[in-house]
C-alpha cells in the first residue's frame, strides 16, 4: 500500500482499509465519473457551474507553447505573457535596478491582500524561505485589524518598500482599506504623491481603479475569472514568491504543478497519489463519522502549510447542495488542521492517540534537511515514523504492564491503536517539490468534490457575512443613531460598540 510520483512517496498502508476496501473505492470514483471530470477540468469546461466558468488553475503551470483552448482564446499564450512580464519587474527589484521616489533601491516588499491572494504567498515564502534574496525584507498583510498593517510597516523605511496590492476588481474591502492606510503611510514619509508609482504595483484586472490609487497600469498584473482565489499562488498573486526567489526558481516551482498535474492527468485511479488520498478522505469523512482531518508536516519551513490548506479544503469542499441544486444527503468536508512536527507531539497528539474522537493525519517528511546541524533531523524524521507506527499500533494493557506498569495504573497508558495516517515523503523541501505537495492536495479536493457531486471552485458562503458587514459598518460609523434594521441582539451590540467606542 504504497504509491510514488513527481518525488513523493505515499505510504498509505497504515489506514483501516484492506485491498477490498480499495477495490470498493475506485468503483465508487468510476461511479461518479470522476475520470471524466478530471478530463473536463482539463479541457477548460465549465466545471464551476454556479458561475458559469472553468476552473483552470492548471493552465497557470502549463510549459509554454502548450496550446489550451478555452472559449476560443489560447489561456497557455496569456498565462505567459504575464509570467514574462513579472519576471521582468522581479529581476528589476532583486537587482536593484528598480529605484524607488528618492533614487534608493527596494529593500521590502509587503503584499497586501486576503484569503488567497495572502495565505499562498505567505505559505510559499514560508516554505521556500530558504531560497529566498538574502537582502529583501519580505511582509504580508491580510487582516482589516490596523494592527497588521501597523505592525509590517513599524520598522520599515518607506523609500526602500514597495507595496504590492492584490485584489482582482480592486474593490475587496480589507485589502483596500489596508492598501489606502499604506499609501497614507507612504506618502506621509516621502511627502509625495507622485511617490506612489514607484512604490505600489497591483496585481489585478480593474485598470481604471488601479490607476486612480495611483498605481501606474504599466505596474499590474492581471489574472483571470478562471483562476479562483485558493488555486491562485501560481499567478501573479505569486508576485512576491517570485522576487523573493526570483524566476528561476519560480519556474521549478511550476514545473513541479505540472508534474503532479500530468500524474493526476494520466495516472490510473488506483495508482493516483491526489486520487488515493482524496478516496480515504471520503472513507473517513462518510464510513466513519471522522469530522477533523490533521495535516502535520515535519518541516519548520512548511510552518503555514496547514493554515493554507483550510482554505483550500474548507472553501472548496464546505458545501451542502449537489451540482444540481438539491440539497446533499451525506456529509462533505472536513474540518482541516495541524501544525508543525513535532510541537504537535506535546500538545493535541494526546487527543489523537487517546481521545474518543477518530482523526487520520497526513504525517509529510524530507529524507534530507535544508539545515543540516547534527542530529536534528534524524531525530526529526525518527518522530514522524514513530508517530504513524504508534497511531496504527498502540500499546496494548499487557504491554503496559509487562513493562513494570501498576496495573491499577495500566489503562491510563493504554493506546488503542487503530488510528489511520498517511505519510508523505520527499527527498527535499525544493521549489519543484512544494508545486507537486500543493497540487497534491488541490488535486485530492476536486477527487472529494467529484464523489460528493459538489463545487469545489465557488464559495458564496463567504458572501453574505461580507455583505452583512458593509451595512453594519455603515451603522457602526454613523453620525446619528442608525435605525433598529438588525435582530436585537446585533442593534444591542451595536448599540453597545457606539456607546463605548472613541470613533
Amino acid at each position: 500500500m504504497t504509491a510514488e510520483a513527481c518525488g513523493l512517496y505515499l505510504d498509505y498502508s497504515k489506514n483501516l482499509i484492506t485491498d477490498d476496501t480499495l477495490t470498493l473505492l475506485v468503483d465508487l470514483a468510476h461511479d461518479r465519473n470522476l475520470s471524466q471530470r478530471i478530463t473536463a477540468m482539463f479541457a477548460g469546461a465549465h466545471i464551476n457551474v454556479s458561475e458559469d466558468r472553468p476552473a483552470l488553475h492548471v493552465a497557470l503551470r502549463m510549459p509554454a507553447g502548450t496550446p489550451l483552448m478555452v472559449d476560443g482564446v489560447d489561456v497557455v499564450v496569456a498565462v505567459h505573457e504575464v509570467l514574462d512580464r513579472m519576471a521582468g519587474f522581479a529581476g528589476q527589484i532583486r537587482s536593484g535596478a528598480w529605484l524607488g521616489h528618492s533614487g534608493q533601491p527596494i529593500r521590502n516588499v509587503v503584499n497586501i491582500g486576503i484569503g488567497g491572494s495572502d495565505l499562498g504567498p505567505v505559505m510559499a515564502h514560508e516554505a521556500l524561505r530558504h531560497y529566498s534574496h538574502p537582502d529583501l525584507t519580505m511582509r504580508f498583510v491580510s487582516n482589516v485589524d490596523a494592527t497588521d498593517l501597523v505592525e509590517a510597516t513599524a520598522d520599515l523605511d518607506a523609500a526602500e518598500t514597495l507595496f504590492i496590492v492584490a485584489s482582482k476588481t480592486f474593490t475587496t474591502t480589507e485589502t483596500m482599506t489596508n492598501a489606502a492606510s499604506a499609501r497614507a503611510w507612504l506618502v506621509d514619509a516621502l511627502g509625495d504623491t507622485a511617490a506612489v508609482s514607484r512604490h505600489f504595483v497591483a496585481v489585478s484586472t480593474a485598470t481604471e481603479r488601479v490607476a486612480a490609487f495611483g498605481i501606474d497600469p504599466a505596474n499590474m498584473f492581471g489574472f483571470w475569472d478562471w483562476v479562483g482565489g485558493r488555486y491562485s499562488m501560481d499567478s501573479a498573486i505569486g508576485l512576491s514568491t517570485m522576487i523573493a526567489v526570483g524566476p528561476d526558481h519560480f519556474a521549478d516551482l511550476l514545473a513541479g504543478f505540472h508534474a503532479m498535474d500530468e500524474h493526476f492527468r494520466t495516472a490510473p485511479l488506483h495508482h493516483n497519489l491526489p486520487v488515493l488520498m482524496g478516496l480515504l478522505a471520503v472513507w473517513y469523512r462518510n464510513f466513519f463519522g471522522a469530522q477533523t482531518m490533521g495535516v502535520m508536516p515535519y518541516d519548520h519551513y512548511l510552518s503555514r502549510f496547514p493554515a493554507y490548506l483550510q482554505q483550500l479544503t474548507m472553501e472548496s469542499n464546505g458545501k451542502h447542495v449537489t451540482l444540481a441544486g438539491q440539497r446533499v444527503d451525506h456529509d462533505t468536508g472536513a474540518v482541516y488542521w495541524g501544525e508543525p512536527g513535532t510541537n504537535g507531539q506535546h500538545s493535541f497528539f494526546q487527543l489523537i492517540h487517546q481521545g474518543t474522537t477518530l482523526i487520520p493525519v497526513d504525517l509529510i517528511g524530507f529524507a534530507r534537511s535544508l539545515n543540516p546541524v547534527g542530529s536534528h533531523h534524524d531525530l526529526l524524521t525518527a518522530n514522524l515514523f514513530a508517530q504513524a507506527q504508534a497511531l496504527a499500533f498502540g500499546r496494548t494493557l499487557d504491554e503496559v504492564i509487562n513493562a513494570g506498569v501498576d496495573p491499577a495504573m495500566a489503562p491510563h497508558r493504554v493506546m488503542d491503536g487503530n488510528r489511520p495516517s498517511n505519510v508523505v515523503l520527499a527527498d527535499a523541501l525544493t521549489p519543484f517539490q512544494l508545486g507537486t505537495l500543493v497540487a497534491l492536495y488541490e488535486h485530492s479536493v476536486f477527487t472529494q468534490a467529484a464523489i460528493w457531486d459538489i463545487d469545489a471552485f465557488d464559495q458564496w458562503g463567504v458572501e453574505l457575512g461580507k455583505a452583512l458587514a458593509a451595512t453594519i459598518a455603515n451603522d457602526l460609523m454613523a453620525t446619528t443613531d442608525p435605525d433598529a434594521t438588525h435582530d436585537s441582539s446585533t442593534n444591542a451590540l451595536i448599540a453597545r460598540y457606539r456607546r463605548t467606542s472613541p470613533s
